[in-house]
């Protein structure tokens, strides 16, 4: 087990110059170790490792590991569309001091069942951290059979967990079914609670980029068996939720961050600036929930 409760799918701050901002980097770990973060996933969508190098992506990783000092658990995304770039993230990541890897399904490619099966497998076999698969079919094109999911979880012993994003709760539930064994993190934050109730342990969380203090108490009201506070923690801030991806993810949590001051600087291109009829939306949504400032 990895972790329980709530990771963090931290973004990753940039200067004016569009290099990633390292002192922002320690600043938003300190806040989460304080505010009840219980993991943190470092250069995964939302942290936009799409647009880094290699260099800034291992960089990035080290700053957070070293941040975070065992305190807990550093997650390290490490994935591209090439099995071979993914071996060289993935060993990369390890040797950075990542304490667990994780590896989305190949986008763009396709893969099929075979390419699949085997992308995972050579991750696998190269290194020594414990994997999570990242199931988000509507970002790559691609959908692990759950049947195959149960392959890997039996021939892997890293392959450990699933971030399951689908938004298909009987995805979930099959995966529940075929693999008790294997740890489910919800993928969606809108979608925590109900995975749960299949035996998920915890969600890795865009929104806890800003309540990471409501994603925990959320997770842990569940995990205490206090399922009436969870359900209504996750009804009351699903609006938030929704207004956090009422464009494509990480545009609209790194505008909200920045409105509550966090000064996480912009996307970096092809990702611009959110409509401006979106951003007074979001805005609005803050304010409702009285969301806090950075401080």
């Amino acid at each position: 087990m990895i972790f329980t409760g709530s990771a963090v799918a931290l973004v990753t701050p940039f200067n004016e110059d569009n290099t990633p901002n390292f002192e922002k980097i320690k600043e938003l770990v300190e806040y989460h170790i304080a505010n009840g973060t219980d993991a943190i996933v470092a250069t995964g969508t939302t942290g936009e490792a799409s647009t880094m190098t290699d260099e800034e992506q291992l960089d990035v990783i080290k700053c957070i590991v070293d941040t975070v000092n065992k305190r807990i658990p550093v997650i390290a995304g490490a994935s591209t569309n090439d099995t071979r770039h993914s071996l060289s993230l993935a060993k990369g990541a390890q040797d950075m001091g990542a304490d667990a890897l994780l590896i989305i399904t190949p986008y763009y490619n396709k893969a099929n069942r075979t390419g699949l099966k085997a992308h995972f497998k050579a991750i696998a076999d190269a290194v020594d951290l414990p994997i999570i698969l990242y199931n988000v079919p509507s970002r790559t094109g691609v959908n692990i059979a759950p049947d195959l999911v149960a392959e890997l979880a039996n021939e892997c012993e890293n392959i450990v967990a699933i971030k399951e994003a689908s938004g298909n709760i009987s995805y979930a539930g099959e995966i529940a079914r075929e693999v008790p064994e294997l740890d489910i993190y919800s993928g969606n934050d809108d979608m925590t609670i109900p995975l749960m109730s299949y035996g998920g342990i915890g969600v890795i969380s865009v929104s806890a980029n800003i309540i990471p203090e409501t994603v925990h108490n959320m997770c842990m009201s569940f995990l205490e068996n206090n399922i009436v506070e969870a359900k209504n923690l996750q009804l009351k801030y699903n609006d938030l939720v929704d207004s956090l991806f009422i464009e494509v993810n990480p545009v609209p949590i790194k505008e909200a961050m920045n409105y509550l001051g966090y000064n996480v600087g912009h996307c970096r291109l092809p990702l611009g600036e959110m409509k401006e009829e979106n951003k007074i939306k979001l805005h609005s949504v803050i304010d409702s929930h009285e969301v806090k400032a950075w401080s």
